[in-house]
């Protein structure tokens, strides 16, 4: 499956002489590949290249003569294969900083409109710039307003790019940047459904709470998100004219009731949040009209649109605050 960019570690000795015998020239037989200098000054004491493909690939060595990272979106050189990973949190400072200047920088090369959103391009940089989902996830945002239908692109990506910026996730960028770029190829709906919980997110902090995302349980499931002791799993319908249910209120119970099939079924308690904002304004007023249940409690249903706007109902008690 696709990943997001992470740190290849070497503790070998490495020199300029190695970095073209070891690294360039395997690329440069497979794809066509060039060793050239770094866009910014690395770290004092290290030296630093890049190595850029033929197809578009590009990959980053920093090297200090004790020990070495890699970062690239292309094939890994086997001298580096049973190397450990890092993210760029678990990374020395200095040179995760330096190579995220360098990636953005890339970034604004070839996808300037994304630059303009500094904070979301930061936080997504770990897919923005990897192997297998980089076009992906460029074109989620570019092509469908990162799912907010009948919107424009820019209102979209500012309705992201303003939340990410408080911070409120910057601990768990790469648990949360990964979900987008997890798909081999180009999966609308998976990537709606994973902006639906940065969508929850907002909504529970918002409102006043404190958030744990993606907690592992020992049933072996895997749940959104932790309020105090409270357990919040979401999940967001397709549109309604993209799915055999053709009205908004059917999609949002079968939605409802695949989770309660499944992680809801093991932890009885925890919150079901339904996120409609892939509904349209006709869809959404329905819903909200009728405030139906899903067969399961205590439930929270919500829709935003891209001005910050949030409506939603609740359903049996729900333990923590809403904005609404």
């Amino acid at each position: 499956m696709a990943g997001p960019l992470r740190f290849r570690h070497s503790t070998e000795r490495w020199n300029e002489d190695r970095v073209r015998r070891d690294l360039l020239s395997p690329l440069e037989d497979t794809f066509g590949a060039e060793l050239t200098g770094p866009w910014f000054a690395p770290p004092e004491g290290w030296a630093a290249r890049r190595l850029e493909m033929d197809n578009g690939d590009l990959a980053l060595f920093i090297w200090n003569g004790q020990e070495a990272y890699w970062l690239g979106n292309t094939q890994t050189p086997e001298t580096l294969w049973r190397t450990d990973k890092y993210t760029f949190e678990h990374s020395p400072d200095p040179i995760a900083e330096w190579a995220q200047r360098e990636l953005l920088a890339q970034l604004e090369v070839e996808d300037p409109w994304l630059t303009e959103y500094e904070a979301l391009a930061h936080f997504f940089l770990p897919v923005f710039l990897s192997k297998d989902g980089r076009d992906s996830t460029r074109t989620f945002f570019r092509d469908h307003a990162a799912g907010f239908p009948d919107a424009d692109r820019e209102d979209g990506l500012r309705f992201y790019d303003d939340f990410l910026a408080t911070g409120v996730l910057d601990d768990y960028r790469y648990t949360m940047a990964s979900k987008l770029g997890t798909s081999e190829g180009f999966d609308l709906s998976r990537m709606r459904a994973t902006m639906g919980e940065f969508n929850a997110a907002k909504l529970l902090v918002d409102a006043g709470n404190d958030i744990v995302p993606e907690v592992e349980l020992d049933s072996g499931h895997s749940v959104d998100f932790r309020v105090d002791d409270t357990l919040v799993e979401v999940t967001r319908p397709r549109p309604p004219s993209r799915r055999q249910i053709d009205t908004a209120i059917g999609a949002l119970k079968a939605s409802g009731d695949a989770k309660t099939r499944d992680q809801l079924a093991a932890h009885p308690g925890a919150v079901l949040a339904v996120d409609c904002t892939s509904f349209r304004d006709d869809e959404w007023r329905r819903v909200h009209a009728e405030k139906p249940s899903v067969g399961y409690e205590p439930l929270v249903v919500f829709r935003y649109r891209p001005d910050g706007r949030v409506e939603g109902y609740s359903r049996g008690s729900v333990p923590f605050p809403l904005p609404f």
